[in-house]
């Protein structure tokens, strides 16, 4: 996380305020945070629950969570320090905002610490945090005024019905490999996904960029599966006609 939100983040909670700026003290667990939070490489997930020879998979962010429901002293410093980072990551990748990436991480933090009594066991707790955070980037990237170069994909792709089939595009994908092209293909791909509507970008990104599982996405959405295919799916083609148009451009 950059200096800036990754201090705002544990500065915030450090003073035991509620992130959503009332100002209000929290409770005494919330006390002062100190330290970096541990970093994780881009796309890697939380570790899910592991078992061992038949026995009962075990998290192993359990300590965390017992400290959490125990109310310890230093649970919610533990919770920031370890994921304070990643939280702001995801944020940032679904609202391509770092002021508001900055809110979502600590509404999150802050959510998970309070809620720690809903959380039961049945996945890994950074797997609970992570839908937490998603949802809480996806409200905030909804809120926003619809900006300028966001479009309806209606007006630029089919719908997608029973039977249909897109036009073929043209195949690209061997240029792709072009180290000078790496660069550009970048920025148009990125381009790309900030045209999207909120929906679309936010299944994509925990889709193609977080890895998260179709029936994750639905369940941190409050959509159906099917939805969150759609979406995936046709903001997929978006992108590769993007690509696609930058590719068949005159040089």
């Amino acid at each position: 996380m950059p200096a800036r939100g990754c201090g705002a983040v544990r500065g915030r909670l450090a003073r035991g305020c509620d992130p959503h700026g009332e100002g209000r003290q929290g409770h005494p667990r919330d006390g002062a945070v100190r330290g970096r939070a541990e970093a994780l490489p881009h796309g890697v997930r939380a570790e899910e629950p592991v078992s061992v020879a038949g026995r009962q998979r075990v998290d192993p962010d359990g300590p965390l969570v017992e400290g959490l429901r125990r109310e310890d002293g230093d649970a919610v410093e533990r919770l920031v320090e370890r994921y304070a980072d990643r939280v702001y990551r995801l944020a940032v990748r679904i609202t391509g905002s770092n002021e508001d990436a900055e809110e979502v991480a600590q509404d999150a933090l802050w959510t998970a610490a309070r809620k720690i009594h809903t959380f039961k066991g049945d996945s890994a707790f950074g797997s609970w945090l992570y839908r937490i955070t998603a949802n809480a980037a996806y409200m905030k990237l909804r809120s926003r005024r619809a900006r300028a170069r966001e479009i309806a994909l209606d007006d630029v792709l089919p719908a997608v019905e029973d039977g249909l089939h897109f036009e073929p595009m043209d195949d690209w994908s061997p240029r792709v490999d072009e180290h000078a092209l790496q660069g550009e293909l970048r920025r148009v791909i990125e381009a790309a996904i900030d045209e999207l509507p909120p929906d679309y970008r936010t299944a994509l990104v925990l889709h193609d960029v977080e890895g998260m599982s179709n029936p994750d996405i639905a369940e941190a959405l409050g959509v159906s599966l099917p939805a969150v295919k759609s979406r995936v799916h046709r903001s997929r083609l978006l992108v590769r006609k993007r690509l696609s148009e930058y590719l068949a451009a005159p040089a």
